[in-house]
């Protein structure tokens, strides 16, 4: 049974204050918990009812729960056999190679599904870095780590004040604007940095300067805007040498 010490432990870590003093988050889900167990990333512990997942998994961090425990720990309406509890993954101060990759950069990216889904596409494109603004949303979010599929555990994310880093930034900064150039007239590029605002306000103004490479997907329809997702995978998909 789970005490009610580590129930109301495990609810608290829903906040993103508590996720930060306990510097650890949570997976939910039979493929999210094997992609982390798969990972470098330290487990805590597991918590998972009778059925075919924990069949195949024992070890000192396991304990087996009744479905109603599992479903009063469970940020998901229909929890689905396992939870896990695992360390965030240790933050690196290594200077940002700006030279040898492309990185992307989101400004004030709020909704966690757009940046879990943003995670999963630059991992697909092949970046291994993504640089947010501090008031982006957690990567530790549930719905960032069910979106991402598994790969918040492996790519690397920084929070940081874009402003002072834009300023240092020695390759060519490319931005996703409204009135930018056509973004089918732009030529594959193998270094730099493609920035992706909020949903709603875009890239805001003390980070418009810096772009170099104002691009835009023109559009063909009717629609006034795309999806902040989808929008990334469109730019990366045509920019990524």
């Amino acid at each position: 049974m789970i005490s009610k010490n580590e129930l109301k432990y495990i609810q608290s870590l829903y906040h993103k204050k508590t996720r930060d003093r306990e510097n650890v988050f949570i997976v939910e889900g039979p493929k999210m918990v094997d992609e982390l167990l798969k990972s470098n990333l330290r487990t805590i512990k597991i918590f998972a009812t009778r059925g075919e997942w924990s069949k195949n998994h024992t070890g000192s961090d396991f304990q087996e729960i009744e479905d109603f425990e599992l479903k009063r720990i469970s940020h998901f309406e229909t929890p689905n056999q396992v939870l896990a509890i695992a360390k965030k993954k240790i933050p690196t101060n290594d200077i940002i190679n700006f030279e040898d990759q492309v990185l992307l950069m989101l400004d004030g990216l709020q909704d966690p599904g757009n940046l879990g889904t943003i995670i999963r596409i630059a991992d697909w494109f092949g970046i291994q870095t993504i640089i947010a603004s501090e008031d982006t949303a957690d990567c530790y979010n549930p719905k960032v780590i069910q979106a991402s599929m598994g790969i918040i555990f492996i790519i690397n994310i920084m929070y940081i004040n874009l402003t002072p880093l834009l300023s240092e930034c020695p390759t060519k900064v490319y931005g996703a604007v409204l009135n930018g150039v056509n973004l089918k007239k732009q030529e594959p590029i193998k270094n730099g940095v493609i920035i992706i605002g909020n949903e709603s306000k875009g890239i805001r103004e003390q980070v418009l300067p810096f772009i170099e490479k104002p691009i835009t997907i023109e559009p063909l329809g009717k629609a006034e805007s795309l999806n902040a997702a989808v929008a990334a995978g469109i730019i990366l998909s045509h920019l990524i040498a």
